[in-house]
């Protein structure tokens, strides 16, 4: 049967947040990429190292992600001179950085632009990105959100909501095997020890440093063997970062509030044993905070969890809201009630995890899986039914 692929129309994703960078802002674009494909050929200008995580079809450009002003230019030149020669229908701006770029590549080729919000990029303090950003951004054809919150801070910033649409990220479901869990805790020396579970990238925001000095005492009161396992890095990449080791925080705080043994990083780890991880746990914790001038879009990896039937216990902010169902997936407390916080910890911990409430917990992921993502993304953009 002939490929008619050729004559299908184009689609450009322009993005810094793109594998090889790591965070939940690169897995989303990632997917986004490739559930265009049914329906669009596809093109990415990337990051330098993004042709390896494209599909072997996508035209790639690439440039390296620092200094950012190089990536900027260089990445506008890329994405205008691509979009002049192949006219795509559609240019994607991959956040609210890249918004600019792809308005200008759409106009050169006579395109719609559309824009995928994270939060972050709403509410940026700089003043030069509030005055020359976010006017592209409320100048797209469609922006999508990945959250209730991320649209309430964008209809804030003037974006008409008449194009604003929520588009939750999705997640994978994963077959779950006992054998995995109780190899991990045996690879890792855990025994039969509770497990909370934190896992992201180690960045201020993410709250694990204040959630050791003001919740886990009081939650290592109640279960002494209680272990805190940390699975991220340092994060090296992002361009919200305080200088400093936030993982040299998290270790301090720890020995300030005598509960350093009850703390132990993984570092960066790969698929396998995340997804190992995830099935060991008793309960993945998520003390995010409130930050100005930054925020959580939506909490991946609180959905995650629950992709492997594992509760989440969080603050009740920026995003999250969208990633928990309250009582059914998860407890959510109101931001910085760090007494409440523990007790629920306190009281998951004191239930067993059944397969009713894993049943529960992977219904709801299911109902927010990457297909059912690309569906909704091809919807919005358009697209025939495939």
């Amino acid at each position: 049967m002939p490929d008619d692929r050729r004559s299908s129309p184009l689609a450009l994703l322009v993005t810094r947040n793109f594998p090889p960078l790591l965070g939940g802002m690169e897995k989303v674009n990632q997917h986004l990429l490739a559930a265009l494909q049914p329906t669009w050929r596809t093109a990415l200008c990337g990051p330098a190292g993004c042709p390896e995580y494209a599909s072997p079809a996508a035209e790639v450009r690439q440039c390296k992600v620092k200094p950012l002003p190089v990536f900027l230019a260089v990445t506008l030149w890329h994405a205008v001179h691509l979009a002049w020669r192949r006219k795509p229908e559609w240019v994607i701006a991959g956040s609210g950085l890249t918004a600019p770029i792809a308005w200008l590549a759409a106009r050169c080729a006579g395109g719609k632009v559309a824009v995928y919000l994270h939060g972050l990029d709403i509410v940026a303090s700089s003043r030069a990105y509030q005055w020359l950003w976010m006017p592209f951004i409320r100048r797209c054809d469609l922006v999508l959100v990945n959250s209730t919150n991320t649209a309430r801070l964008a209809q804030g910033r003037g974006v008409r909501s008449d194009k604003l649409h929520v588009l939750h990220p999705g997640t994978d479901l994963p077959e779950l095997d006992a054998n995995v869990a109780h190899d991990f805790r045996e690879r890792h020396g855990f025994g039969q020890r509770p497990l909370l579970l934190s896992v992201g990238r180690l960045t201020q925001r993410k709250g694990l440093a204040e959630f050791v000095a003001k919740a886990l005492p009081a939650i290592v009161s109640r279960h002494r063997e209680a272990l805190l396992v940390v699975i991220g890095d340092e994060a090296s990449d992002a361009l919200h970062t305080r200088t400093g080791s936030e993982r040299e925080r998290i270790l301090a705080a720890a020995r300030d509030a005598g509960v350093e043994k009850n703390l132990r990083f993984l570092g960066r780890c790969d698929e396998a044993t995340l997804g190992a991880a995830y099935q060991a746990a008793n309960l993945h914790v998520f003390p995010v905070l409130e930050l100005p001038g930054d925020v959580e879009g939506f909490g991946m990896v609180a959905l995650e969890s629950a992709a492997y039937g594992l509760p989440t216990v969080a603050f009740a902010v920026g995003g999250v809201s969208d990633a928990v169902r309250e009582g059914r997936t998860g407890t959510l407390v109101e931001s910085g009630d760090y007494g409440r916080l523990g007790e629920a910890v306190i009281r998951q911990l004191a239930q067993t995890r059944d397969g009713l409430a894993t049943a529960i917990c992977r219904d709801f992921a299911a109902g927010k899986a990457w297909p059912v993502f690309g569906e909704r993304l091809r919807k919005l953009l358009g697209a025939p039914n495939v």
